[in-house]
Order: C-alpha cells, then sequence, then structure tokens
C-alpha cells in the first residue's frame, strides 16, 4: 500500500500590487471640498461604471471615489465569448484565503482614503462610504478594520456581514451612523432578512436609518436627496 500524500503548506508573502480607482466630481480642489464620498461596487461590476451611478451626487465640492477591487475574472466562460469579447468583472474576495482578502482590500482602501480625504486632513471634510451588495460587507470590515476616518456608513442593497461580532460591539460600529437602504423588491435583502438584521443590530444597541424605495437590487437617484439632504430636482 502505498504511503499517503503529505499535505502541502501553505505560505504568504507579501508583494507590491498595482489597484485602481475612479473619481467623479471635487473640482474645488482640497480646500473648497466639503466631502467626499467612497462608493464600493457589488460582485461581479467595475468601477468605472459603477461610479456612473453617482453621477448625480458630484459636484465642485463633493469627490466621488470608487475603488476597484483587485481580484478581476471573466464573466462568461470560454465557451460563450471569445477572450476579447468577454466581459470582466471584479470581486473584493471569496471564501479562499478569506483572511488574507480581507486584510489586503483594507489596507488598499486605507490607501485609496490617504491619496483622497486624507491629503485634507486639516480641512473639515465629512467622508461618506456607501457599500452596494458585496460592497456592503467589504465596507463594514474596513470601517470596523481599518484606520480610515469616516464620518458616516451606508449600507445599499446589503447587511452588516455575520461575522461581524456585534455582541462585543465595534466602537466604529457604535459611533459612526449607520444607514441602510433596500429596495422593496431586492430580491437579495428579503423582508425576513431585513427583520432578522433590525433585531440584531437593536439588540447590539446599535442605531440606524432604514430607507426603502420603490426599486429591486440597484442604484436608484431617488434616494439620494434622502442622503444628503437636499431637495431633488
Amino acid at each position: 500500500m502505498s504511503e499517503p500524500l503529505a499535505a502541502p503548506h501553505a505560505h504568504h508573502l507579501r508583494t507590491a500590487r498595482t489597484a485602481r480607482y475612479y473619481t467623479l466630481g471635487g473640482e474645488a480642489g482640497v480646500g473648497g471640498r466639503a466631502s467626499v464620498w467612497f462608493v464600493l461596487h457589488g460582485y461581479g461590476q467595475l468601477a468605472g461604471e459603477f461610479i456612473r451611478y453617482f453621477a448625480d451626487l458630484a459636484a465642485p465640492d463633493r469627490l466621488i471615489v470608487a475603488p476597484e477591487a483587485m481580484n478581476r475574472f471573466y464573466l462568461v466562460g470560454v465557451d460563450k465569448a471569445p477572450a476579447h469579447e468577454r466581459p470582466v468583472g471584479a470581486t473584493w474576495m471569496t471564501r479562499e484565503d478569506r483572511a488574507s482578502e480581507i486584510a489586503d482590500y483594507v489596507e488598499y482602501l486605507d490607501a485609496v482614503y490617504e491619496d483622497t480625504a486624507g491629503s485634507a486632513a486639516g480641512d473639515p471634510v465629512r467622508v461618506s462610504v456607501v457599500g452596494f451588495s458585496q460592497g456592503a460587507a467589504t465596507a463594514t470590515r474596513w470601517i470596523t478594520h481599518g484606520r480610515s476616518r469616516i464620518d458616516r456608513l451606508i449600507l445599499w442593497g446589503g447587511l452588516v456581514p455575520p461575522d461581524a461580532d456585534l455582541a462585543k460591539g465595534h466602537g466604529a460600529l457604535r459611533h459612526v451612523p449607520l444607514t441602510i437602504v433596500v429596495g422593496e423588491r431586492d430580491a437579495y435583502v428579503t423582508s425576513e432578512m431585513l427583520a432578522e438584521e433590525t433585531a440584531r443590530l437593536e439588540a447590539a444597541r446599535i442605531p440606524f436609518e432604514l430607507i426603502r424605495f420603490a426599486g429591486g437590487h440597484a442604484v436608484s437617484r431617488t434616494v439620494f436627496s434622502k442622503l444628503t439632504g437636499e431637495r431633488a430636482d
């Protein structure tokens, strides 16, 4: 009988990586900006396309920043289209080596923050983070594990990730105003899921605002006025 194969040993090393992000607005420059909004895309999206949903929020004194997840992949198989025609998307992480993936994207998002909002450290710039779908979990982990100063967390079409230990309470979640935005027809955040999340957050004494809109699992410009307090045109 042959001997069983030895289990392989996993190793990790750090390496430089080029990441990209997109911006809209902010023409007033560092000294003239009143706010910076980071918008984190969902699974299978690209930042350059995702940021267009927030074009109505962009203004000379409001910079919109859309970091792109560093794991890109083809959205369809080789049997559907040749490589040059296959659409490409990105994901923040998978279940594989998840702890390393989370640590990497938290460090990456902190770096994007320093490259944009961080340069205005001496100015009263309000920083909001919008996480859509998979980006909601990403945004939550960034705030609870990162070093960036965030004034507001908005989870859109997504909830606080299950691995967030609310029993012990994260200072960031307790002190950063939380808004949850969910479409009435969102197939990924059902009424049952929302009720469970509400009970979970209330039990942990984490206050939040809930905004519902007539739509599905999508970014709707009709919500922007509620987020900014500005009158919709």
